[in-house]
């Protein structure tokens, strides 16, 4: 679907009717998704913009961010998360798991996910109708890494001795479509740093692969110029396999690489090397200083009961020491769900198995435990990264911009604010606004004693989170999921953004607006380039097209927008979209994602 670039014919915002319309249509199609899922992907409050696609296809977005959704019929009953979305929300869909990282490598290059690459659980094939969305994900990785449809039911997969093809792949990482937000977003470090697994039992594409019709099934099925192909294994001597097994290799190896800070490139190896001659006993006790840690640093109460897999992405692999690949098979437990299992028999946590989502989750902390109790945390020095999103290149005179969404309280949450005593005029963030209903649920003891994930709510909880947004004659809810709590109650706060740079500091209502730069024609066959929503960013529109008029030796010109009192547009000659965007970024520290281009003059 995306594997060649294709032209974005056209974009545009989505009004507030098309916008919910969108999410009701997410809703239906991906049904174990909850309400805050779907506000991870689609925020309420965030403009959504659509591209149509010279193939018919339509991308939903964040404006000035990521692609989130993509509708390949144009009609909502083929919609499919990106694989950006699937990052913000793992468990979005349900998910085919790969035996191992060199089935990835044909995934990455766009071929058909079959039945013999699947690892089948031990509970059985999981059951589904064909056309239902999956996505794929690698061993010991909760990151999904493909998104497709599948292509028949369970029953008809099992009857036919889990032969043939398991999911037709729509768009998988490092595609077109992940391209076209530049790849400015890649999860956590323990992601995908193991997104290729070397797997003895599958045979590497660059040497001779055994002669099994499942082998070949499962590895080398691909799409050629839109038509479904297998490619046989024996003829990988030939010229034009060769050089489709070097891209893979490419492209896979740079899938590897993928961390968020930067990496020493002289020391790191040796570490891993260390690592990698570790005993099993010696993991063990790596994979409990770890969870410890966790415990210690990371996991709060509030945050309770959480799945398995986000305790182990988002909480023990960060604590791992730097260079080290943590692997639960290579323990004495095998599997995450049993050590965790072990944890909860010594009586260091409480934890129980959800039926529905087929994982352990983590229900209680002891933090009585002896083990918790002589544990001392290490103190994790941060190694200083490059904020390249707020700060301005160097040898720049510009001062540094820093952009930062705030809430203030409404009417509808004071009573909650002032119940624990926080003051109710300031601007608070997303994480202290949560904060603030966690602490007023604690005070009046609103967890719910026979099921600790939900909130039950008193009547001052239930007016802050629902009053007038409850339809006449519908009944108010009793009580609500943890998880859903802090996102509800973010929703009935007032949304604002504050913009500094170095001493001037501005705080405006609402979400902050993308700068849009546009090129298009003129008569004479002539390029301009539009650029307005400056006044976010505290720029003065005047001052920039004289630094425009010398940097970039054009004519320049700056006009009031029809409609918008105070808001200046600056009039560009020539195409100098790119370099325009560049300098934005470098000079004035704008962030990518909030910078919007269009050219109006490709066709």
């Amino acid at each position: 679907m995306f594997k060649k670039h294709v032209d974005v014919k056209a974009l545009q915002r989505l009004s507030g009717a098309d916008k919910k319309k969108l999410r009701r249509t997410a809703k239906e199609r991906f049904p174990q998704a909850s309400d805050a899922d779907l506000d991870a992907i689609l925020p309420p409050k965030v403009e959504v913009t659509v591209a149509k696609y010279a193939n018919r296809v339509l991308v939903y977005g964040i404006e000035g961010e990521f692609p989130m959704l993509f509708d390949i019929d144009g009609r909502g009953h083929e919609l499919f998360p990106t694989v950006y979305a699937l990052w913000k929300v793992p468990d979005l869909l349900p998910a085919f798991t790969l035996k191992g990282g060199e089935v990835s490598r044909f995934i990455l290059g766009g071929a058909d996910l079959m039945f013999p690459g699947v690892s089948i659980p031990p509970e059985g094939l999981p059951s589904f109708q064909p056309g239902q969305p999956w996505s794929v994900k690698v061993p010991g990785n909760p990151a999904p890494i493909a998104v497709g449809a599948t292509t028949m039911s369970s029953n008809e997969a099992l009857k036919a001795g889990l032969r043939g093809k398991a999911l037709r792949i729509t768009h998988y990482f490092k595609d077109s479509l992940w391209d076209s937000a530049d790849g400015r977003y890649v999860p956590n470090e323990g992601f995908y740093e193991d997104i290729v697994v070397e797997d003895p039992n599958y045979a590497s594409p660059s040497q001779p692969a055994d002669s099994s019709e499942d082998h070949v099934e499962g590895m080398h099925d691909s799409t050629i110029e839109g038509e479904e192909a297998a490619v046989d294994v024996s003829e990988s001597h030939t010229t034009d396999h060769d050089i489709h097994v070097e891209a893979i290799e490419d492209l896979t190896a740079g899938v590897s690489e993928v961390k968020l800070p930067e990496d020493n490139a002289t020391e790191e190896p040796t570490e891993e090397r260390e690592h990698q001659n570790l005993s099993t006993e010696e993991i063990d006790s790596l994979l409990d200083k770890c969870l410890l840690q966790a415990l210690h640093t990371s996991v709060k109460d509030k945050d309770l009961p959480i799945p398995g897999s986000t305790l182990w992405s988002n909480h023990i692999l960060p604590c791992r020491p730097t260079g080290v690949t943590l692997d639960i098979k290579k323990s004495s437990h095998k599997k995450l769900s049993k050590w965790l299992q072990s944890k909860s028999s010594a009586g260091l946590i409480s934890s129980k198995e959800d039926k529905h989502k087929k994982e352990v989750m983590l229900l209680r902390i002891n933090r009585g435990h002896p083990d918790y109790m002589a544990f001392k945390p290490e103190k994790r020095v941060q190694e200083p990264v490059v904020q390249h999103d707020n700060v301005v290149a160097e040898g720049s005179s510009t001062k540094q911009l820093e952009v930062a969404e705030t809430y203030k309280p409404s009417s509808h949450v004071n009573p909650i604010f002032m119940a624990v005593g926080a003051d109710t005029s300031k601007y608070y963030s997303a994480s202290e606004a949560s904060d603030i209903v966690f602490r007023y649920v604690e005070k009046e003891n609103l967890v719910k004693q026979t099921d600790k994930a939900k909130v039950v709510l008193d009547v001052a909880l239930c007016d802050a989170l629902y009053k007038g947004a409850i339809k006449k004659g519908s009944a108010y809810p009793t009580e609500i999921h943890k998880r859903d709590l802090g996102s509800t109650f973010l929703n009935r706060m007032q949304i604002h953004h504050r913009v500094a740079r170095g001493n001037e500091v501005v705080i405006r209502k609402g979400a902050i607006r993308t700068i849009q730069i546009m090129t298009e024609r003129r008569q004479g066959n002539k390029k301009m380039t539009r650029l307005s929503g400056l006044e976010c960013f505290l720029m003065d529109p005047d001052s920039l097209a004289s630094e425009l008029q010398k940097k970039f030796a054009c004519s320049t010109t700056t006009a009031e927008l029809p409609g918008k009192k105070g808001q200046h547009e600056v009039l560009v000659q020539g195409g100098v979209i790119d370099d325009l965007a560049k300098h934005l970024v470098d000079h004035y520290g704008v962030p990518k994602r909030f910078i919007e281009v269009l050219d109006k003059t490709k066709r």
